[in-house]
C-alpha cells in the first residue's frame, strides 16, 4: 500500500536518496551536501511543499511544489516543480497519486492552479493531460544566469 505523507524536515535524509536520482535521471550532477542543504532550507523557509510517497517506509515518489501568486487571480498558485517515480515502481499509480494529493492540497489552500511544465517529450504528458491539466496558450521564455 502506498502512504503519501508531506515531508518534514526528519524526512531529509531519506528524501535526498530519491531527490538524487531525480537529478540523476535529468543528467544534472548531484551532490549530497548540496541537495541536502537545497531541500532543508526550502523546507525551514517555507518556499517549498514536499510530497513523498511511500511503500514498507521507504520513499517511492516524490513531488516538490513552490508557491507564487497570481495578480491576475489575486490568489496563490503552486508551481508543481518536481515528480519522481523510482523506475521500479513507475506504471503503478503512484505519480497520478502523488499529482491528486497535490490538487487536493492546492484547493485546500485556496489556490488559483497548479502549474507545470515539462519537457516537450516527456511520455509524462498524456497522464498530465488525462488528470485535468491544460497546455497553456502562454508562451514561456526563460533567462538563464
Amino acid at each position: 500500500m502506498i502512504k503519501i505523507q508531506q515531508a518534514t524536515i526528519n524526512d531529509i535524509e531519506d528524501l535526498e536518496v530519491i531527490f538524487s536520482l531525480y537529478l540523476k535521471f535529468y543528467e544534472v550532477e548531484s551532490i549530497r551536501d548540496a541537495n541536502i542543504t537545497f531541500l532543508k532550507e526550502r523546507m525551514q523557509n517555507n518556499e517549498s511543499i514536499i510530497f513523498t510517497a511511500k511503500k514498507d517506509n521507504e520513499i517511492v515518489g516524490f513531488t516538490q511544489l513552490f508557491p507564487t501568486f497570481s495578480s491576475a487571480s489575486l490568489k496563490k498558485v503552486y508551481i508543481l516543480n518536481d515528480l519522481f517515480v523510482l523506475e521500479h515502481y513507475r506504471n503503478q499509480g503512484i505519480a497520478k497519486i502523488l499529482i491528486h494529493r497535490v490538487i487536493e492540497f492546492a484547493k485546500e489552500n485556496n489556490c488559483a492552479r497548479v502549474s507545470l511544465s515539462t519537457a516537450r517529450d516527456n511520455p509524462a504528458q498524456i497522464l498530465y493531460e488525462k488528470l485535468g491539466f491544460k497546455e497553456s496558450s502562454f508562451k514561456f521564455y526563460n533567462y538563464s544566469l
